[in-house]
């Protein structure tokens, strides 16, 4: 059983190691390997890894059963969009997905930002378990964008909302 508790420092290879397999599991046949490598050192260093950990206006958290990470989580309230909390992450190791880690992950989640009116999200379009997964849980398709994870990138991503209301 997993149960959701912060990220802390100690975690910080753990959580690379979950991103980069789940991120090579997801985005491998989409984008290929290479360029899956390439989108890892860039988001996910150890040091970007820290710095979300440490965040003030940020949440990181983790699905731990004592032996092993399972998923991971990490939002941020918006610094361009007032009252938006942005979800950022949401990954759960492919070998213990559909086991309601995501799911109380992301219950979780929802509580750390009193003052968020909505939740906002990037996913890319082939992604489809994904976006069911989000569509599951109250998000609506309100954009797209061809630079997700920021500018210049040249990824596509739908973006969706979700009220926190």
């Amino acid at each position: 059983m997993f149960f959701v508790r912060t990220a802390m420092e100690k975690d910080v290879e753990a959580l690379r190691g979950l991103l980069i397999e789940s991120f090579h599991a997801t985005y491998d046949a989409i984008y290929g390997a290479d360029k899956v490598h390439q989108m890892l050192d860039a988001w996910h260093s150890r040091k970007a890894i820290e710095a979300r950990i440490s965040r003030k206006d940020g949440e990181f958290l983790v699905a731990d059963n004592g032996r092993q990470i399972g998923g991971l989580i990490f939002a941020a309230m918006s610094k361009d969009m007032a009252k938006t909390a942005f979800l950022h992450h949401l990954y759960v190791d492919p070998k213990v997905q559909r086991q309601g880690i995501g799911r109380d992950l992301f219950a979780e989640i929802e509580t750390c930002f009193p003052d968020a009116e909505v939740m906002r999200l990037e996913v890319e379009p082939q992604n489809a378990a994904a976006i069911a997964f989000y569509q599951a849980h109250g998000f609506v398709e309100v954009d797209r964008t061809k630079n997700c994870g920021g500018p210049n990138s040249g990824i596509e991503a739908i973006v969706m909302e979700k009220p926190l209301t």
